[in-house]
């Protein structure tokens, strides 16, 4: 019998609860440098099954002063520090298991819960996929990768309301937050102007033909939009032409515009099945929607709506304005 079988032998004997058997064995085995690693490690097995956790994470650490690659050792390790609350240990046992050539299925599905856990949903996805490609019908780890194709779609979903929280917090402040004379002030009450939103949707020309609104006031809003990278009627203008671009022509037949299909449009995958929720299919029907009915379709975020903006404007389009 060789000296592996023997020690497989000890291993099993272990797992099946012999443990004075396995410990009369080991005991009567004779240690040598070549298999001092993996007497060390068996040993640290019997105080794990004794519920010996301090001892037995000791014994698997000499292993690694023995054995730096010694995978069932970081393994065992790894699960002690799991149960311990040590998720660091238990993170860094766990993908030393991982980076061997035959890493433990269970190593390597312990990791990505940690890395999920940890927010690295990439990582998690890469480790289940791995499992799968070494056994396609791992049941455990395709269920896994389902939730974690899940948090996927969750974080975005997530980051997506927040821009459009805070796209929506900017629109709606109040024009009286900002530090503006009293003259501007109560020229924007009185063109029932109110929020910050309101002044994005007005232009230059609404503002000076108001009775009693000068340069000076126009001069002294501008300055404020501008130190908030914004501008007068910001939310009507088309796109601008991309320096160092021809302007775009523009089609004089509005008609013939309108019924264009908007697979026309160089649109992202994101942006285009965003319309196809709102059952858009023409530009002229994508521009009888609002900024708002758009930001509120599941995934849409605020750079599909300059995107869409942009193409819109080559066909002298925007979309239409809501009511304030």
């Amino acid at each position: 019998m060789t000296i592996e079988t023997t020690l497989d032998s000890i291993r099993q004997m272990i797992r099946a609860g012999q443990i004075e058997e396995a410990k009369a064995a080991l005991d009567g085995f004779r240690e040598t440098e070549d298999n001092l690693a993996d007497m060390t490690f068996l040993r640290g097995l019997i105080l794990r099954y004794e519920s010996d956790r301090e001892g037995s994470s000791q014994a698997f650490e000499r292993v690694f002063d023995i054995d730096p690659d010694h995978t069932d050792a970081a393994f065992h390790l790894a699960l002690l520090a799991d149960q311990a609350g040590d998720e660091d240990l238990a993170f860094a046992s766990f993908e030393q298991c991982a980076e061997s050539d035959e890493a433990p299925v269970n190593a390597v599905m312990n990791l990505a819960l940690l890395c999920e856990e940890r927010g690295e949903l990439e990582r998690a996805e890469q480790f289940l996929c791995d499992i799968l490609a070494a056994y396609p019908n791992h049941d455990r780890a395709k269920r896994f990768l389902r939730s974690v194709k899940s948090s996927y779609n969750m974080l975005f979903d997530e980051r997506t309301q927040r821009e459009r929280e805070r796209h929506h917090a900017v629109l709606d402040m109040p024009v009286s937050d900002f530090e503006l004379s009293v003259r501007s002030r109560n020229c924007l009450k009185q063109m029932n102007i109110r929020t910050l939103g309101d002044l994005l949707r007005t232009t230059e020309y609404e503002l000076l033909s108001y009775k009693n609104f000068g340069e000076t006031s126009l001069n002294e809003i501008k300055t404020m939009l501008c130190q908030k990278q914004l501008a007068l009627g910001q939310s009507l203008k088309l796109a601008e032409p991309v320096p160092g671009e021809e302007p775009p022509q523009l089609d004089t037949d509005v008609a013939a515009v309108g019924q264009k299909p908007i697979s026309e449009l160089e649109l992202s995958v994101r942006s285009r099945k965003a319309l196809q929720r709102l059952g858009v299919i023409t530009l002229g029907e994508l521009a009888m929607r609002s900024e708002a009915e758009l930001l509120n379709v599941k995934n849409f975020g605020l750079t599909s709506m300059t995107e869409i903006k942009h193409e819109l404007a080559k066909f002298g389009l925007s979309f239409r304005v809501s009511a304030t």
